[in-house]
């Protein structure tokens, strides 16, 4: 059975005898029997003597995970160093340069005046105030609601920009009791989400059943469907808005898209934080909401593609039993 039979398969009857399309397994939940639970709740595992050749089969398992696991982070590592370094260098040199023109320009300045008081910009700017023309006088603050339901959203989604944050000591212990009964509750939310995308490929699936369309046919155009739509209603779409709301270039916020969705959320992109730029009521608000259901998109995503990494390793440890030897695999 492919990822696809998996994934999309029909079920033979329904209760009436006729036959149904039931849809995406993909995109549900695993059965209790796979989540570790027994007949009787929270029972203890039955201890149970393990074949021989299903333990080895275990260990080469998780030895080709484990060790693709590293390959992949160590490819990732070369890849990054490769395409990053120079350009740090360069801008270090940049920036060499140009703090030693501005003590040219200014020559009643000393060294250590003016790196305290580039520091303090630094300081300025990690606490959320962006010193770049009068933004820093106005009125507009980092806490009005927009902000702070997008800060909210945040939280509970464990994405965790930096950007903003509390300050005070009221703000950051209830930060944390926040977070304490928000992740749980964002979980269900997005739980709750994902059941209504996944039932969406039912329908689209149960409709072109009864048009009398093939199985194999259903289950790609289904998986497509979930795909080519998430990609354009949670990353294309988002990132034009961005280029034209924010002026980023679409490559950035492709880039801003899917770091957010996928909460790694490094921070160097923030929506409604450029200088000079002006944005519309409650926009970080509508943010907050796309990326809310953005998140169960995404997590859906990942499950799929764990499933054909999973199928992908089974196939992988099945061919290498047929080729080794079966002394060394009894």
């Amino acid at each position: 059975m492919n990822v696809f039979d998996k994934s999309l398969s029909p079920s033979a009857q329904d209760p009436s005898g006729n036959p149904s399309w039931e849809g995406s397994s993909c995109l549900r939940e695993a059965p209790l029997e796979r989540q570790g639970f027994t007949n009787r709740h929270l029972s203890l595992p039955i201890p149970c003597r393990v074949p021989p050749r299903a333990m080895c089969s275990g260990k080469l398992q998780t030895g080709l995970l484990v060790a693709g696991y590293f390959v992949y982070l160590l490819v990732g590592a070369a890849v990054f160093q490769a395409l990053e370094r120079t350009a740090e260098k360069q801008q270090k040199m940049a920036a060499a340069q140009m703090k030693e023109a501005f003590l040219q320009n200014f020559p009643h300045l000393t060294v250590a005046e003016m790196e305290q008081f580039m520091k303090n910009l630094t300081e300025a700017i990690q606490n959320g105030v962006y010193p770049v023309g009068n933004e820093s006088q106005t009125e507009n603050s980092n806490w009005d609601f927009s902000n702070s339901f997008f800060f909210a959203g945040t939280v509970v989604s464990t994405i965790g920009y930096g950007t903003l944050r509390p300050k005070t000591a009221g703000g950051q212990i209830f930060c944390v009791f926040f977070a304490l009964f928000g992740i749980p509750l964002n979980i269900v939310f997005l739980h709750r989400v994902g059941k209504m995308l996944s039932l969406l490929c039912k329908k689209l699936g149960k409709f072109l059943y009864e048009k009398g369309m093939r199985k194999k046919k259903i289950k790609f155009l289904t998986l497509l469907f979930f795909l080519v739509t998430g990609i354009l209603v949670f990353l294309c779409l988002p990132s034009l808005f961005f280029q034209i709301t924010e002026g980023w270039s679409y490559s950035e916020g492709i880039y801003f898209a899917f770091i957010t969705l996928s909460t790694i959320g490094f921070g160097d992109y923030v929506v409604g934080k450029q200088p000079g730029r002006i944005y519309f009521s409650y926009y970080r608000t509508l943010v907050a909401i796309w990326i809310l259901f953005g998140l169960a998109w995404i997590a859906l995503l990942f499950n799929l593609l764990t499933t054909v990494l999973e199928d992908t390793e089974k196939i992988i440890v099945k061919d290498l039993h047929q080729i080794v030897k079966p002394k060394l695999l009894p």
